[in-house]
């Protein structure tokens, strides 16, 4: 009776995989999408134990990457030194990070019977979803890179979600590998309390401490007895070296020294995503010159500092996201010296409807520095009004041009770009993808 099942079984998978790549053949035949989840939407209802069955595929282990921001950097720099090294790797490369998503990639890695011929599987997985998800894929190794207020209608606080991931991991296997931020204080101390064997990356560069605490800080309370940290140093958000003074509480020690490993992409933020990468790398016994080696090469993913030659100028695409994110795209677009941003601002369900993040973003910082700056979006007037909110009363120090059609805000944001200068341009998710089909699929006039 039960090999009857699991035959059925194979069999639902068998067929479900052959649906799933004929509808992403003719989504993308069509150029209607990326087909990065409607395939694994379709695969899922026929054979609702997919994700399960594949993950048993897996030969050597599945690493599940967490965290509000630099997911699919880290996720895509741990592939590369993976694949340098030799290994097959199964990925949701496009950053469909739901369980759909997840299934597309699952699908896409398979053959046409659902076998999946990997050595590892490196899945992005939204925050919001982990514990839905662990106990079905299994990880071999939970990688979370930080937890910021991101998207406040679809996942609340940050507490929340870090109720929810101390949770899903302190209820999974004692078997699996934990690596987790030292320099965030709640991930920081979620790793001292586990039981799972647990390893930690941050910064060991105090040259790089913020001269005074962002505006945009979640979590510099103690999470053991509630009183406030001290930080001897911040980088970016709540991220940096502390202590409690009321309890025995600390930063957990980096298994890394940071300031031994190359600056993977512009940013600092993009060094957390580098040493969450070569921490996992190491854990997995990649030697360390091929580790180094896959780093140097690597380049950005799309939308995340990937850079695009357009009518003779360089264009920046920086995603900006929550305000952590915007703050860390904002400090690389004022040390560029580079004068003409465009800020496209999106609320659709990718996003997250409520927007009243930009209020917590500190762009003074650019309206300071001054130049061009151009808006544009579905929520453009309100992105208008935090720069125009921004600027001295006395003064008007940027250039600011509204245009609520992204195609002419482009056009525009380019026409003033002066020559050999790169045009900033910082997005949300769903208008990142707006902005890349129309820088790379048609030609600006």
């Amino acid at each position: 009776m039960e090999r009857s099942i699991k035959l059925i079984d194979w069999l639902r998978l068998g067929i479900a995989v052959l649906v799933a790549k004929t509808v992403t053949l003719i989504l993308r035949s069509l150029h209607l999408g990326a087909a990065s989840v409607l395939p694994g939407s379709i695969a899922r209802f026929i054979a609702p134990g997919l994700l399960e069955q594949f993950s048993h595929q897996v030969k050597s282990g599945i690493i599940l990457i967490t965290g509000t921001n630099g997911k699919t950097t880290t996720s895509l720099l741990l592939r590369g030194i993976l694949e340098c090294e030799g290994y097959r790797v199964a990925h949701n490369s496009t950053g469909a990070n739901l369980e759909n998503g997840l299934a597309t990639a699952l699908v896409e890695s398979s053959n046409l019977l659902g076998k999946l011929d990997v050595d590892y599987a490196i899945l992005e997985v939204d925050e919001n979803i982990v514990s839905k998800v662990i106990h079905t894929i299994q990880p071999d190794i939970i990688l979370c890179l930080n937890l910021f207020r991101d998207q406040l209608d679809r996942y609340g606080e940050v507490d929340k979600l870090s109720k929810c991931l101390n949770e899903a991991i302190t209820n999974f296997t004692s078997d699996a590998v934990v690596i987790l931020n030292a320099d965030d204080p709640i991930l920081s101390y979620i790793g001292q309390q586990i039981n799972q064997k647990v390893y930690f990356f941050g910064l060991t560069e105090p040259e790089h401490y913020l001269e005074s605490m962002p505006h945009a800080v979640d979590s510099i309370y103690c999470p053991n007895c509630g009183h406030a940290l001290e930080y001897q140093g911040v980088y970016l958000s709540h991220l940096g070296d502390f202590t409690c003074p009321s309890c025995s509480f600390s930063r957990s020690e980096p298994t890394l020294n940071s300031q031994e490993w190359e600056q993977v992409l512009i940013g600092l933020y993009n060094k957390y995503n580098t040493m969450a990468a070569v921490t996992a790398a190491q854990e997995l016994g990649v030697g360390i010159e091929t580790t180094k080696f896959a780093v140097k090469a690597f380049q950005a993913a799309f939308g995340r500092a990937e850079e695009l030659e357009v009518n003779g100028k360089r264009v920046r695409i920086l995603l900006s996201k929550n305000p952590v994110g915007t703050n860390e795209t904002i400090r690389v677009v004022t040390e560029s010296g580079d004068t003409t941003t465009l800020f496209v601002l999106n609320d659709h369900t990718q996003d997250g409807k409520d927007i009243s993040w930009i209020w917590d973003v500190d762009t003074e910082k650019l309206v300071e520095r001054g130049g061009t700056v151009v808006v544009s979006g579905n929520r453009v007037y309100d992105m208008a009004l935090r720069l125009q909110y921004s600027q001295d009363s006395q003064h008007s120090n940027i250039n600011l041009i509204v245009e609520p059609d992204l195609y002419r805000a482009i056009t525009t944001a380019l026409e003033k770009t002066p020559a050999g200068r790169t045009l900033h341009i910082l997005p949300t998710y769903t208008a990142m993808l707006d902005v890349r089909k129309i820088l790379t699929g048609s030609k600006i006039r």
